[in-house]
């Protein structure tokens, strides 16, 4: 058995089924993202209220994550990709029947539970299938699938509300999910380097507690806790502020705003190309500064610039992402589906937390105290990925020694 090599035919279908997966996934996740204003006018709840249908979601997602991770690793990665993005699929078209937001709420849980069988897999299958040379290509290609998954269903729920209403646009993103669903199961190659074993708990979560007891884990954890925390913030309150006065912006208009999200298809893939060669934590870096400028330069009041630092923030975002989960992988000596899926337990821990006390920074202290609070995430994640590098340089001098 070999390896998938980047330029056979064997990558190009797992990395198209794994694009059109995550971009289904990121689709249905997102999905009411630029709702938030509208479900804040037609429910009357407030905007900390009104986040809580992306919040549930994520949250659900986080906990569901550490389960399926481990349950991979005894019934399979494909088969549970496979359940997971048609499940998500039903419960968009299920939405889209929703009378009430307290319905939301709960279909929107539900959600989060069965949309945990991707992410962590889909990385845990990357990690074992691909030569590692071909790895970081891949992965940001991966996270390039996601990302166009986040910007097409922002702009098919924003676009359809606008002239429909969010019921239509549910229904649609909902069909099309079906349909891709299909295409992943027919791309995607089967496992060579998976192989299944007796679902023992007491032994997978004595494998979960050492990826854990890790520091440099630890780190990676943390990073992507606040990471996720900062990129949701800004998005989940753009709206609010783009369809204010001045701006007074329509929901079609800020829906296509995510089409920004095309720049992190770019820097996903380029940065994960540009850790294999220059070093992770160095582009790691680079990649949170330029975060950092993007949130600051938001905060112009000249909307042509908020919409270039948006641009810039969310390039930098995709790369930090893309070399910090690549890194997981790497790091992971074994149980690499269940440290994968430990990494996206902080990713999507961070974006409830973010997402929710981004509101109430919002009400307080409008779009510089949503800047402020991604500022102070982005400085403990260069803090993080400093130490990271002091306890990897001290594991590898012990290991020498």
């Amino acid at each position: 058995m070999e390896y998938i090599q980047k330029g056979t035919k064997s990558f190009y279908k797992a990395n198209w089924a794994l694009f059109l997966a995550g971009f289904i996934t990121f689709a249905n996740l997102y999905s009411t993202q630029p709702l938030l204003p509208t479900f804040t006018e037609v429910f009357k709840v407030s905007p900390v209220v009104a986040s809580l249908s992306l919040s549930v979601t994520t949250f659900a997602l986080a906990l569901s994550l550490v389960i399926v991770g481990s349950l991979s690793e005894a019934w399979g990665r494909k088969s549970l990709m496979t359940i997971s993005i048609f499940a998500a699929s039903i419960f968009t078209l299920a939405l889209a029947f929703s009378p009430n937001f307290e319905s939301i709420i709960v279909l929107r849980v539900l959600q989060g539970i069965v949309f945990a069988g991707l992410p962590a897999i889909a990385m845990a299958y990357l990690g074992e299938e691909m030569e590692p040379a071909s790895l970081g290509v891949a992965m940001g290609l991966y996270i390039s699938g996601n990302s166009v998954g986040g910007l097409s269903g922002r702009i098919i729920i924003g676009t359809l509300t606008d002239h429909y209403n969010w019921h239509i646009g549910m229904f649609i993103l909902g069909g099309i999910s079906l349909l891709v669903s299909m295409l992943f199961v027919w791309m995607l190659p089967g496992s060579k380097y998976f192989s299944p074993r007796p679902l023992q708990i007491r032994a997978l979560s004595k494998t979960l507690f050492q990826h854990l007891k890790d520091p440099s884990m630890l780190c990676l954890y943390g990073i992507s806790f606040v990471l996720m925390g900062s990129f949701v913030t800004l998005y989940n309150y753009i709206g609010f502020k783009l369809m204010a006065p001045p701006y007074n912006l329509s929901a079609t208009i800020v829906g296509w705003i995510f089409v920004i999200y095309l720049v992190g298809t770019f820097s996903s893939a380029w940065f994960g190309s540009l850790a294999d060669r220059y070093g992770r934590q160095r582009m790691l870096l680079l990649a949170i500064a330029i975060m950092l400028a993007g949130a600051i330069v938001t905060l112009h009041s000249f909307l042509s610039l908020k919409i270039i630092g948006i641009t810039v923030f969310t390039f930098g975002f995709f790369a930090a992402h893309s070399i910090a989960s690549g890194w997981v992988s790497k790091r992971a000596s074994h149980d690499k589906a269940q440290a994968s899926s430990l990494y996206l337990f902080f990713y999507y821990f961070g974006s409830s937390v973010g997402g929710t006390v981004g509101g109430l920074f919002w009400m307080k202290y409008g779009w510089v105290g949503v800047i402020a609070l991604i500022a102070v995430f982005l400085m403990i994640a260069c803090g993080l990925s400093f130490l990271l590098k002091t306890i990897i340089t001290r594991q590898r001098t012990t290991t020498t020694l």
